[in-house]
């Protein structure tokens, strides 16, 4: 199925949204299956690259959903300077940095237990971040996430 035959869900990601939160507000859409047979499990849209204040967001909503996140496994390129470790909502969070340029954040519920959130650039546009978190969350996607950035207009700029 293209993304032109992807129905648009009125009501998602309003055009203002990214630029009316605060920091460290998490943006996400988490796949609502219980298969997990994708390549990806969601999807973020942080605002900025400092993770110091987006970390935090992503980490609480996902609590919500998911129970405690231990690690989060994070590209080193993508990001400003990343600490060792985080305290979030009084549990620590430790973080995995990696030079992989793979345009995702790998998360750790308890031991062993992993998701893959596609990164969707602070700098994307919110009608290319919207295809982009779409496709990532499909069930049946098996798209890598840089392709997927590629393919909805959503790629970093530098």
């Amino acid at each position: 199925m293209a993304d032109s035959d992807t129905p648009r869900l009125p009501g998602l990601l309003p055009d203002a949204i990214h630029h009316a939160v605060t920091p460290g507000t998490a943006l996400l859409r988490l796949e609502t299956t219980q298969e997990r047979g994708g390549v990806l499990d969601g999807a973020w849209w942080p605002r900025s690259r400092d993770i110091g204040a987006e970390l935090p967001g992503l980490v609480t909503a996902l609590t919500e959903h998911l129970g405690p996140i231990t690690r989060v496994g994070l590209d080193t390129s993508a990001w400003g300077e990343l600490p060792t470790r985080l305290t979030i909502d009084d549990l620590v969070v430790h973080i995995d940095s990696f030079p992989v340029g793979d345009d995702t954040v790998l998360i750790t519920r308890g031991e062993n237990d992993h998701f893959a959130l596609l990164v969707v650039p602070p700098d994307a546009t919110p009608d290319a971040a919207r295809a982009a978190m779409a496709r990532a969350v499909r069930a049946d996607n098996i798209t890598r996430a840089g392709q997927i950035l590629i393919d909805t207009g959503s790629t970093r700029q530098t």
